[in-house]
């Protein structure tokens, strides 16, 4: 995927370069729970899927490494579930699921950092910091509960119980500050139940106000992506002889219902 670069200041006054994207499909990290409201009619037990891959497009999926972390955020503490994560394959490509039991009511935040994606034809690291949300037996908090990732989307609509066409709303934060002016992707992950009428409507772009607060309505019922990308840092190309730009992105995932 191509981008350009646009210089933003930050309130502060320094300077970052956020990537605008280009209408082809864009790279999301996904963390799909088999359902984000958790109560006696769905049972304690919660399926993930974790791949990279473009879901509007439904793939191809890319490689993906054994995470950094995955774990859930509850009442402030972290868990660590990087041992329950088992290998699977999407698309011949590596990916990764996990079955979770519910223990107790609460706001879990559910986040995964994946290791660095080298894309080879922009010469270019992808961190792609992603997270969604379970409410367990209706405890309605915690739902803006922040990670604390380098790039991250402070929600402010909660990300489950939504209808389809709910108006979603974010601040788009880097180490804790919010963006103005910052482009964010969404993609809606398609089932199959959607025809796109050409490439520019696999991801969507919209961008934030002066104060990070970005809005998207989502048309269709199912889950939403939605990606923040700034360019913050290097890494070391694979041979070692160079140092490479790091895009990392802030992903959040929400779930839409039709209203029968």
């Amino acid at each position: 995927m191509l981008f350009k670069h646009i210089k933003i200041s930050l309130l502060f006054g320094a300077s970052i370069s956020v990537l605008a994207a280009s209408p082809a499909t864009a790279h999301f990290q996904t963390l799909y729970p088999s359902s984000n409201i958790v109560d006696p009619s769905t049972g304690r037990d919660v399926r993930f899927d974790l791949s990279l891959t473009h879901p509007g497009t439904q793939g191809p999926a890319m490689e993906m490494a054994f995470p950094a972390q995955f774990g859930y955020m509850l009442d402030g503490k972290n868990t660590d579930l990087l041992d329950q994560l088992t290998p699977k394959t999407v698309d011949g490509q590596s990916a990764f699921s996990a079955e979770i039991s519910i223990k107790r009511p609460g706001g879990y935040v559910f986040y995964v950092e994946p290791a660095p994606y080298y894309e080879s034809a922009e010469e270019k690291y992808i961190i792609l910091y992603t997270k969604t949300v379970i409410d367990a037996f209706g405890a309605g908090d915690n739902w803006d509960a922040m990670v604390g990732f380098p790039v991250e989307i402070d929600p402010l609509t909660r990300p489950y119980g939504l209808w389809t066409g709910n108006l979603f709303q974010g601040i788009v934060r880097h180490n804790g500050d919010p963006v103005p002016f910052a482009e964010i992707e969404v993609e809606f992950a398609n089932d199959g139940s959607v025809s796109l009428p050409g490439d520019s409507f696999a991801t969507q772009i919209v961008k934030a106000d002066g104060n990070g607060v970005f809005s998207y309505a989502m048309p269709h019922a199912g889950w939403w992506g939605f990606a923040a990308l700034i360019e913050d840092g290097t890494l070391k190309s694979p041979d070692g002889q160079s140092d490479l730009p790091v895009e990392r992105g802030g992903v959040i995932w929400a779930h839409t219902s039709d209203m029968d």
